[in-house]
């Protein structure tokens, strides 16, 4: 059996191709170019002045309201001479009684007060002339004596006669109800002809037309109010209702761990007695660092912040970074800022817009600051 064999023929230009696929065959792969995940702002920590206090909502009332009744039963009311709204000074008459009874027991009282004062001139006179009859021993002891027993008897008499006239008389005045104080006018209860009862309320006046915010403070901010401390409360046409803490409770309530704050509205504007309104207590200034509020993330209710760093190898591009999760602990806001306490330097580079959307580890591409970019344009 013949053996047959046969040759290819390989051209120089295919060995020249199969020698540089061998030679790219021992080199690794071209780096794949880094992608930034998102675009951001960026700032750093500033220093800012920032307003202390202290944020509640308490309730307006009366400094002291006052309920007015009159000390009289069984009388029925004449005239009502106030509304409600009306601003009343010290010793206005508010209303009044029909008096016509207690009237004429004043007459009565003094009737007797006169009559009684007309009995002890005569035993006064009587007195007299039987010590001088007694002298002469023309009447005996006994009547003498009976005669100074007659006067002591008609003195006495008399000083019954004054108390029933003065007791007519103050009776006759709670005939009409006056007001203790200067104020205004809160409410009203009765109407004409209404039969009154001592002690029931008739009308209330809020002393001096003075209001008080009363708020509930827990302990820890409690300690950092002080007698005369600045408020400012918010009206409800939006106006700025403004006053200083008048006093500041000596005790907590065991159950809620909280105490009261009283402050006097020097200027109440719109507010009224009743209303609920949300107040600052304004406890001073203080120089902090503060960051935009939008740099601030919340993961599982913890602050944190992305700090800039340099951008990975393969991502030489000055525009780019990556960012670096961080905890901090924010305290108060004024505006759009938050104070932050600690956890952050000045000279660190935060991820401002954007920041809500990253990962510790990011990369990121840095968004040019309105000043570089305002210094690009022609």
């Amino acid at each position: 059996m013949a053996r047959f064999s046969a040759s290819i023929p390989v051209t120089a230009s295919a060995l020249l191709a199969l020698l540089v696929l061998l030679a790219g065959c021992g080199k690794d792969p071209a780096p794949t170019a880094a992608v930034p995940a998102l675009t951001i702002t960026t700032t750093r920590s500033q220093a800012q002045e920032l307003d202390r206090a202290v944020v509640v909502s308490g309730s307006v009332a009366a400094w002291q309201e006052m309920s007015l009744g009159v000390e009289l039963t069984g009388l029925r009311i004449e005239q009502v001479l106030v509304e409600v709204g009306d601003d009343v000074r010290a010793g206005q008459p508010l209303l009044r009684l029909d008096a016509r009874t207690l009237a004429v027991r004043a007459r009565q009282a003094a009737a007797a007060l006169a009559q009684a004062q007309a009995s002890l001139t005569l035993a006064r006179s009587e007195s007299a002339r039987g010590e001088q009859l007694l002298e002469r021993r023309l009447i005996s002891t006994s009547d003498a004596e009976q005669l100074k027993a007659n006067l002591i008897s008609a003195e006495a008499q008399v000083a019954t006669a004054e108390a029933d006239n003065d007791s007519a008389r103050l009776n006759l005045g709670f005939a009409t109800l006056v007001a203790p104080h200067a104020g205004i006018i809160s409410a009203r209860n009765v109407q004409p002809g209404a039969i009154v009862t001592a002690g029931a309320e008739l009308l209330r006046l809020i002393r001096d037309g003075r209001l008080e915010w009363r708020a509930e403070l827990p302990e820890k901010d409690l300690l950092r109010v002080r007698e005369g401390t600045a408020i400012e409360l918010t009206g409800p046409d939006g106006t700025l209702a403004t006053g200083r803490v008048r006093a500041v409770s000596p005790a907590l309530d065991p159950n809620t761990r909280t105490a009261l704050v009283y402050a006097d509205l020097t200027e109440p504007g719109q507010l009224r007695a009743g209303m609920f309104a949300q107040g600052r207590i304004v406890l001073g200034h203080d120089e902090v660092s503060v960051l935009p509020r939008e740099s601030i993330v919340y993961r599982d209710g913890l602050p944190y912040v992305y700090v800039v760093g340099k951008a990975p190898p393969g991502a030489d591009t000055p525009a780019l970074g990556s960012v670096r999760q961080q905890r901090v602990t924010i305290g108060d806001q004024q505006g759009e800022f938050l104070e932050v306490v600690s956890g952050i330097t000045s000279e660190q580079l935060i991820a401002v817009r954007g920041a809500g959307f990253l990962n510790d580890g990011d990369l990121v591409r840095l968004a040019p600051s309105p000043t570089a970019a305002a210094r690009a344009q022609p």
